[in-house]
């Protein structure tokens, strides 16, 4: 066969898959399977213009050609598929499509308008909504939170927000609490939250990037169902998929891009499965799957489970001789992720598992077994790191020399097991998030097999991997499996097990309803017993049980249990000091005490943003005693008023334009947080001890009474920060400044497909941080009442302390701005405990140390029993 160019349509010769049923074309036509000649349109007679046109695009990275002189056209009210290996240039295109991306050159137009350049935002102006491969939502804030952020106002109707959440995620078929934190839903509710929210805004043209790839057979099809929907209501949608059964299933047009170029362009009807595989490949593809073992060639058992039992499955018998593959089975959800993880020793399990005929522990497995999760993203690769590092790394403990690490046989090591597979990488030292999907994947085997592991787990292991990529991925699993090496695979592909696997347990609620040998491991077997069982939910003892999430519960997981916690602490330590002595709640103690605390509140605050972002500030202390200083010329006794209003102006300039500075060397000039910040902390230190050498300037009286003043107990600075505080909280969760803030923290990627402007939101965080320290000076100016060069610079330490004892996480994206007013308040509290406990002032950095490491250590703890229920989700 021929293969077409970008513009003449398809091949010549074939038939699709028998059974497939009828599409309308957008012009209204029937599609039909007889040709005339060789004479094939790949684009039906338009009678309206293109929902969207993009012609020549291309784009280059680094000089690499991702894109290629790419034209594509898709109608209104068609479903158009666009096929490729990963790497072929889809993703890119579709970031073009929405603004995430800028094309070198080419023209791109919107229902006949020339659109030119587009950002996120412009494309969602004009209709283009697209649903990612890897979901574009923020863990660290609620599903609510994430539908808020990332749909206009109109989507919510005028009634509740809650109320309109809910049917948000009802029409997309996602059954979860709006409340909870989406860290805390699986992938495959992840998915369906990113459809939920391209399904609320009824595009014009919705963008589908591997929509299907989590998810399982009923939901699939419902999921088909809100697609065709939308498409009867006038929607034009893109189906990226490596599916070819999808295609069928769905898509009027299909077009192949392979290595960044249009290979061609036709109707779904008319092309051959195998004339696809030509065009997405450039070669024929003789067989996906490896041939299995034939029945006799080993009668010895490899893998026997017996009676195995854990959260979410229970009793669990099978066996695997060497050679074989065995394959779990079922509707996504019903315990499989559970058991393989129960037997990659990460999750406890009841029941014996034996390897070769050596029985093994949960903890045996821990460190013997080789696990490729499902999602490679977030469990399985370390984005961050080289693809050589993340290949090594759980081979390290053999590539060692002496205590040391020997680069040159790690290299070798690595080197040898990727050119095995056969990845594709401009080096081993490139970045792992550089490659393709496939390519990741490769890598996860890699580190599995260079681990020299005892039995080899696979969840979903060619999940968003393209068909060239999967042959090779199914080739090497079978190839672990012919050395001797138990391979377990789960798939909610039944057509993929049918075609690797020897052995099939089908499960549903965690109960394995039906075991396949031979001839019986067939698709239809599969989802005849997984749709056919009649199974109770899972029972597992009771020490393995998870709890339903309560109220409660929910309240202890969120951003308020940290500040409620402080708070407790608050108490309880009043109670020993007053027991101690009866005149610590005297009104001249506590009002001492809040207004101490009052000064680090507000620089502790704005410390708070700069974290929120995923930064820091390590400039707020040096700058608060800067700005002190300054104030020391202008604020005095006998001054003008209009002198003392022109020195707080300048200091609040220069609270402001410190703000400007650090964010724009961080996402402008590209310093780390720590590196800018530190910065003009030096210079800060410098300023303060060139203008005051020594200590002077005395700072006006009525000025200090005023900062000083109380309403009994209560100082007036204190109030004020409470209720700045109390103001900023709402604003962090109502308003979408604060949603803005908190999703650049969560998420920077996620964040910028959503349409936030990442740079600007971070350097006006920055410059909010500014002004709060620069409140936080007015109090310290009356507290301190003269320019003195040495203060303010411990400052920097004392508001990180407050932030994170208020459970602000250093990573960013979560925290409260009571939380950071409650740990200036213990902070201050745990110094004037020492004076009442007659302890030398050096305690005080132990309480703080001892209640720093608490913080962390109850976030830490609590953070992985988040993430390890999860993954067992």
């Amino acid at each position: 066969m021929t293969e077409p160019d970008a513009t003449t349509g398809t091949p010549a010769g074939g038939s699709t898959a028998a059974g497939r049923r009828p599409h309308r074309h957008p012009t209204g036509s029937t599609a039909t399977r007889d040709r005339e000649e060789d004479q094939v349109s790949s684009t039906p007679t338009m009678t309206r213009p293109a929902t969207l046109e993009m012609q020549g695009i291309s784009k280059h990275f680094a000089g690499v050609t991702a894109l290629a002189d790419v034209s594509v056209q898709v109608l209104p009210g068609e479903v158009h598929a666009v096929l490729g290996e990963n790497g072929a240039g889809k993703s890119t295109l579709m970031n073009i499509a929405t603004g995430v991306l800028q094309p070198d050159s080419g023209t791109i137009s919107v229902a006949g308008d020339d659109v030119g350049t587009l950002t996120p935002r412009s494309a969602a102006a004009h209709g283009i909504a697209i649903v990612h491969q890897h979901p574009a939502v923020l863990p660290d804030m609620t599903v609510q939170e994430n539908l808020e952020v990332a749909l206009p106002r109109s989507a919510f109707g005028a009634g509740s927000p809650a109320r309109a959440c809910a049917e948000i995620l009802q029409r997309a078929g996602l059954d979860v609490d709006p409340r909870d934190r989406v860290e805390t839903l699986t992938v495959a509710q992840r998915h369906l939250l990113e459809i939920a929210k391209a399904f609320a805004v009824s595009p014009r043209l919705l963008i589908l990037d591997e929509p299907t790839a989590p998810l399982g057979g009923e939901v699939v099809e419902a999921f088909f169902d809100r697609v065709r929907e939308q498409v009867a209501a006038g929607t034009s949608v893109v189906y990226i998929t490596h599916r070819m059964a999808e295609v069928r299933q769905l898509a009027d047009r299909v077009t192949v891009l392979r290595d960044g170029r249009v290979r061609g362009t036709a109707v779904v009807d008319e092309i051959t499965d195998d004339e696809l595989l030509a065009l997405i490949l450039g070669r024929q593809l003789d067989s996906t799957f490896p041939p299995k073992q034939h029945a006799g060639e080993e009668h010895r058992t490899s893998l026997q489970l017996t009676g195995l039992a854990g959260p979410g499955f229970t009793d669990v018998t099978a066996s695997a001789q060497r050679g074989q593959i065995l394959g779990i089975a079922g509707v996504v959800g019903n315990g499989q992720t559970n058991l393989l993880r129960a037997l990659a020793g990460l999750e406890p399990f009841a029941g014996e598992v034996s390897i070769g005929g050596r029985p093994l522990s949960s903890a045996d497995l821990l460190h013997r077994a080789a696990y490729m999760p499902a999602d490679r993203h977030a469990e399985g690769l370390m984005m961050s790191l080289s693809v050589r590092e993340n290949a090594a790394l759980s081979a390290l403990g053999g590539l060692t020399r002496g205590p040391f690490l020997s680069r040159r046989r790690e290299a070798a090591a690595v080197g040898r097991s990727l050119g095995e597979l056969s990845v594709k990488a401009p080096s081993t030292e490139a970045p792992v998030s550089a490659l393709s999907g496939g390519n990741q994947q490769k890598v996860v085997i890699a580190r599995a097999l260079l681990s020299d592991p005892v039995v080899l787990l696979a969840d979903e292991p060619t999940q968003g991997v393209d068909v060239g990529a999967r042959a090779e991925i199914y080739g090497i699993l079978r190839a672990a499996s012919s050395r001797g090496v138990p391979v377990v695979i789960a798939s909610s592909d039944a057509k993929e097990l049918e075609g690797l696997c020897d052995e099939v347990l089908v499960m549903s609620r965690g109960h394995v309803v039906a075991t396949l040998r031979g001839d019986d491991v067939t698709e239809e077997r599969m989802v005849g017993a997984a749709v056919g069982a009649r199974t109770e939910s899972v029972s597992v003892p009771k020490e393995l049980r998870q709890d339903r999430v309560s109220g409660l519960r929910r309240l202890l997981r969120s951003d308020y249990a940290p500040p409620a916690l402080v708070a407790v602490i608050i108490a309880v330590l009043t109670g020993v000091l007053l027991g101690h002595d009866s005149g610590y709640l005297s009104t001249f103690n506590i009002a001492n005490l809040l207004t101490a605390a009052s000064a680090l509140a507000f620089i502790a605050m704005g410390q708070n943003i700069a974290l929120l972002t995923a930064g820091i500030d390590l400039s707020v202390g040096p700058l608060a005693g800067f700005l002190v200083v300054v104030s020391s010329f202008f604020v005095n006794d006998g001054e003008p008023l209009p002198t003392v209003l022109l020195g707080i102006g300048l200091m609040l300039a220069v609270a402001l334009g410190t703000g400007l500075v650090n964010g724009s060397l961080i996402r402008f000039a590209h310093f780390t947080p720590i590196a800018a910040t530190l910065t003009l902390y030096i210079a800060f230190g410098g300023l303060a001890l060139l203008l005051r050498p020594e200590q002077g300037g005395y700072i006006s009286l009525p000025f200090q009474e005023l900062v000083n003043r109380s309403f009994g107990p209560l100082p007036l600075v204190f109030c004020v920060a409470v209720v700045l505080a109390v103001a900023l909280e709402y604003a962090l969760r109502r308003t979408r400044w604060g949603w803005k803030l908190r999703a650049v923290g969560s998420d920077e990627g996620a964040a910028r497909s959503l349409g936030i402007d990442v740079d600007r939101t971070v350097v006006a965080g920055y410059m909010a941080s500014g002004a709060l320290v620069f409140l936080g000076a007015l109090v310290l100016m009356g507290q301190y009442g003269v320019g003195d060069p040495s203060q303010g610079a411990s400052f920097t330490l004392a508001s990180v302390t407050a932030v994170v004892l208020g459970g602000t996480s250093l990573l960013g994206g979560r925290g409260t701005f009571v939380g950071p007013l409650l740990g200036a308040v213990l902070l201050q509290q745990t110094l004037n405990a020492t004076v009442f406990l007659g302890l030398d002032s050096v305690y005080q950095y132990f309480f703080q140390g001892a209640l720093i490491l608490a913080a962390a250590v109850l976030y830490t703890v609590g953070t992985l029993r988040r993430r390890q229920r999860v993954v067992t989700a």
